[in-house]
Order: C-alpha cells, then structure tokens, then sequence
C-alpha cells in the first residue's frame, strides 16, 4: 500500500527517518519497476541543522525543493557526480529532509544492474549515489510527488522490531559538534545492504 501524504507531513523527521527502514521504494520509468526494501536513511532538521542544506534558514535555486510540503523529493548532485535521493517531510516551509542511503533490491534487478554497469548485488543499491542511479534518478527528478506513479513509497506490512533499527551517527558531514555525532543515521542491523 502507497504511503499516504499524511506520513510525510508530520513535523517529526526523526521518527519518519525510523519508520522509513522496512518500508518500500520503487520507481517506473517507462513501464519497468524497480527498487526494493529501504535499509539505511539519516535524517536532516533544517534550520537548526548544522549539517543540513537549510541551516539557519539559507535558500536557494538549488535547495528551494527542502521548502515544500512533505511528500516530494529534493535531488542534488554530491561533489559534482552522484545524485542525491531525500524525502522531504513537514509542513511547508520546514526544510526537513531524509537521505535515502541504502535500499535492499528485491525488483527489476537486471535493469539495475544495466543502469549501474553490472556491479554485484550487494554493492548495487549500496549508498545514496548508487542507488539513485540503480532506480533510474537524477536531478531533473527533484521536486517528484511520491503520491503518484513514477517514484512512490510503500508498507508491505513488514513489521521491523524497533532494537533492529540502529541509530548511529550520520556519514561523511565536516560541521561541528554536536550535529557531527548526533545520532540521526538509522541502519537495519545486521543487513549486508547497509553502506557503512
């Protein structure tokens, strides 16, 4: 069952971030499926964020998307090269936003690994670079409704124990403390699809 747009508008990024691990993202780019189970997520609270694109309230042309309703998807491009997927969330004008890290394939993986250029499974979905790229998106797929039928989230009523979500701190920041170790990184424990 599709995610309603009530999930995404709660102002509660954090518990969104948790309830995201076990839930299913997909894509259907000209009739073909694919994505799988997502593993990994870490959550960014705009404006008191250190760590996040909206600090202290900054917008731009390219960070604008943070500002709308929950329930979209905000695209950037990481050091020139990989595109970024992040789930907005809270009202509008909040600029929260959740980084999509790691997702367990489960469908369309031959088309994944075509877009990927045939890398194992394990490594196909393995980081928010790559796995972007394993759905089929990239920038121009910024601002996306998940309400509608080329990229949505769904509960396949997978139920996820709450001490197999761990919570860690978030990867690869430079700010300062405490936003560099907070906990705002949540993994499935054990799964091999995790990035790090």
């Amino acid at each position: 069952m599709k995610l309603p747009i009530g999930f995404y508008l709660r102002e509660n990024t954090l518990t969104i971030a948790k309830e995201l691990i076990g839930k299913f993202i997909y894509t259907n780019m000209n009739g073909e499926i694919t994505g799988g189970m997502i593993v990994e997520t870490e959550a960014y609270i705009g404006p008191e964020d250190r760590g996040s694109h909206a600090f202290e309230g900054r917008r731009t042309a390219k960070n604008d998307t943070m500002y709308q309703a929950g329930g979209v998807v905000y695209m950037y491009i990481c050091y020139g090269i990989h595109d970024m997927l992040n789930i907005v969330t809270g009202l509008e004008g909040s600029s929260h936003a959740i980084l999509i890290r790691a997702v367990e394939p489960t469908i369309g993986i031959k088309l994944m690994q075509f877009r990927r250029g045939d890398v194992p499974l394990k490594r196909l979905c393995k980081g928010p670079g790559s796995l972007a790229k394993a759905l089929g998106l990239n920038k121009s797929h910024d601002q996306t409704s998940l309400t509608g039928n080329l990229l949505w989230i769904e509960d396949e009523g997978l139920k996820i124990k709450q001490g197999n979500i761990i919570a860690s701190p978030r990867v690869g920041l430079s700010c300062p403390e405490p936003y560099l170790s907070i906990p705002w990184r949540f993994t499935l424990f054990g799964n091999s699809f995790v990035s790090k």
